[in-house]
């Protein structure tokens, strides 16, 4: 398989985990149960998941309250964009590595 190939399935698996981590905090805290800490949510985000993160953000009204995660998480994803950015205009060949 190519590293292309590995890098979108990992991708798409830490989006779809962002987004539900998202469904499943909102649900922990409408029936006052343990809930998932914010630092796990921003680790999520950090290790690749920032998309799906801001969308389950949105589609379930979870953490839009909170400036730290309305200006982090979009943050986070910009960063990512401009390394993703970044990487595709270096010289060096990612198949190489």
């Amino acid at each position: 398989m190519s590293v292309y190939l590995w890098l979108a399935a990992y991708m798409l698996a830490i989006n779809v985990v962002g987004f539900f981590s998202m469904y499943l905090d909102k649900r922990k805290a409408r029936k006052k149960l343990w809930r998932i800490p914010e630092a796990t949510l921003f680790l999520i985000a950090i290790i690749g998941g920032s998309i799906g993160s801001l969308i389950g953000m949105h589609v379930f009204r979870h953490k839009t309250r909170h400036w730290y995660f309305v200006f982090g998480i979009p943050f986070i994803l910009f960063l990512q964009v401009a390394a993703v950015i970044v990487l595709f205009a270096s010289p060096i060949e990612i198949g190489t590595i």
